[in-house]
C-alpha cells in the first residue's frame, strides 16, 4: 500500500532511475537533481543540449467564449496582442500586487489557451484560476501529460531530426501541435535555462519515447540542480525565492510584462499604479561576489552597517566562474556597480550590483 506523504513521481521516474539519477524531494515530487554531475549537465546545455523531465509542473487547460479577455482580469500583461500560436510569460497577482505564481499562458485559438504553472502553487492557481472565472471550462492535465524541457544551441536540430514539420517557422515563444506515431505532440519554443530551445507536452507512453529517442540522438540528461544555475546564469527567477505575495513583477525587474498603458483592468492593477507613482522602494538586484564566498538564499546584504536585504538566490556560475547571487536591496543601492556586502557564514564579503542576466547566449 502507498503511504498517502509518499513523494509523487512522474511518468519517468524508473527511466531516470535506470540512469543513475540522484533524486532529491520538491514541492511533494521526487525529482532528479542530478545525473552526472551539475558542471557537466550545466555546460552539455550551455554548449549541445540538455533534457530535462519536468512533469511535475501544473498544466491547464482553459476553453470558453473570449479566454483571454477573461484571462485578462487576472494578469497585468495585455494579453489582446497574443496571437494563436503565441505565449506570454507572466503573473497572478492578488489585490496588493503581489506575485501568487508566475504562469506562461499559451494562446491556441479565440477560444483555447494552455497554462503551465508551477508545481508548488498547482493546488492553489487552480482553486485560483476556477474561482475567478467559473463560466469557462478548466482540465488539469497535470497528472495525464508528461512535460519535457530540450535545452541548449543544439536542442532544435535533434528534435527537427524526428520531426516532419518546420521547428524554423516557430517563433521564439511560439508553439503548435503535431503528429508522430499516433501522439499528439505540444511543443513550444520556451525555456528556463537561457538557451534556445524547445518545451514539449505529450502523454506518458509518448514521452517515454521522446526521452529515450532524444538521448540516444545525444542529448544529456539534466537534473533540477543544472536547471537552477542555468536559470540564475540567466536572472530568471524563481518562484517561492525571487517572487513571492509579498514582491510586486515592478519590484522583482519585470516591468516589461505589466502593460498598465494598455488600460486594461486586473487584480493588483491599482496597487501597481500607485507603486509606480509613489516609486519602487527595493529591487531585485543581481549581485556578483568580488571573491570566492558563495551566497546562498537567506543571507543577509549589507551596505555598511545596515542590512538591506537578503539573498533571495545564490550559486557559484559553472559558465562565468564567479559566485552570483539575486535579492533585494533598496532601489537607491541597486544601480549597476553599487559596492555592497554579503555575510556568508558568519563573514562580510564584498559584492557590487551587476548588469542582469549575468549570462547572455551569443546569438
Amino acid at each position: 500500500m502507498t503511504s498517502p506523504n509518499a513523494p509523487l513521481r512522474t511518468p519517468l521516474f524508473d527511466l531516470i532511475q535506470k540512469q543513475g539519477a540522484k533524486f532529491t524531494s520538491f514541492a511533494g515530487w521526487e525529482m532528479p537533481i542530478q545525473f552526472t554531475n551539475l558542471q557537466q549537465e550545466h555546460q552539455a546545455v550551455r554548449q549541445r543540449a540538455g533534457l530535462f523531465d519536468i512533469s511535475h509542473m501544473g498544466k491547464f487547460t482553459v476553453e470558453g467564449e473570449g479566454v483571454l479577455a477573461a484571462l485578462q482580469g487576472l494578469v497585468p500583461s495585455d494579453l489582446s496582442r497574443l496571437a494563436p500560436g503565441l505565449a506570454q510569460y507572466t503573473v497572478l497577482l492578488n489585490e496588493r500586487g503581489g506575485i501568487l505564481d508566475d504562469i506562461i499562458i499559451y494562446s491556441q485559438s479565440p477560444n483555447r489557451a494552455v497554462l503551465i504553472v508551477n508545481a508548488a502553487t498547482l493546488s492553489q492557481d487552480w482553486d485560483w484560476l476556477q474561482s475567478h472565472l467559473p463560466g469557462l471550462t478548466w482540465q488539469d492535465l497535470s497528472g495525464e501529460k508528461v512535460l519535457l524541457a530540450l535545452q541548449g544551441p543544439q536542442a532544435l536540430g535533434l528534435l527537427q531530426s524526428l520531426l516532419k514539420i518546420n521547428l524554423e517557422t516557430v517563433p521564439r515563444f511560439g508553439h503548435l501541435q503535431t503528429e508522430l506515431e499516433g501522439e499528439t505532440f505540444f511543443i513550444a519554443r520556451t525555456g528556463y535555462t537561457g538557451e534556445d530551445g524547445a518545451e514539449i507536452m505529450v502523454s506518458p507512453a509518448g514521452g517515454r519515447s521522446l526521452w529515450t529517442r532524444l538521448l540516444e540522438l545525444g542529448a544529456v540528461p539534466c537534473g533540477l540542480g543544472a536547471r537552477d544555475t542555468l536559470r540564475l546564469e540567466a536572472a530568471m527567477a524563481l518562484y517561492g525565492q525571487d517572487l513571492t505575495p509579498e514582491t510586486t513583477p515592478l519590484e522583482a525587474g519585470l516591468g516589461w510584462l505589466v502593460h498598465l498603458e494598455s488600460g486594461a483592468d486586473f487584480i493588483g492593477r491599482s496597487a501597481l499604479l500607485a507603486q509606480k507613482k509613489q516609486g519602487i522602494p527595493r529591487k531585485l538586484a543581481g549581485l556578483q561576489m568580488q571573491d570566492r564566498a558563495i551566497p546562498r538564499h537567506g543571507y543577509a546584504i549589507y551596505s555598511g552597517a545596515e542590512k538591506v536585504g537578503e539573498v533571495t538566490s545564490g550559486t557559484l556560475s559553472p559558465t562565468l566562474g564567479v559566485p552570483i547571487a539575486l535579492g533585494y536591496v533598496p532601489s537607491a543601492l541597486g544601480a549597476v556597480g553599487q559596492t555592497l556586502e554579503i555575510e556568508v557564514r558568519g563573514k562580510r564579503h564584498p559584492a557590487k550590483v551587476a548588469k542582469k542576466p549575468f549570462y547572455r547566449r551569443s546569438s
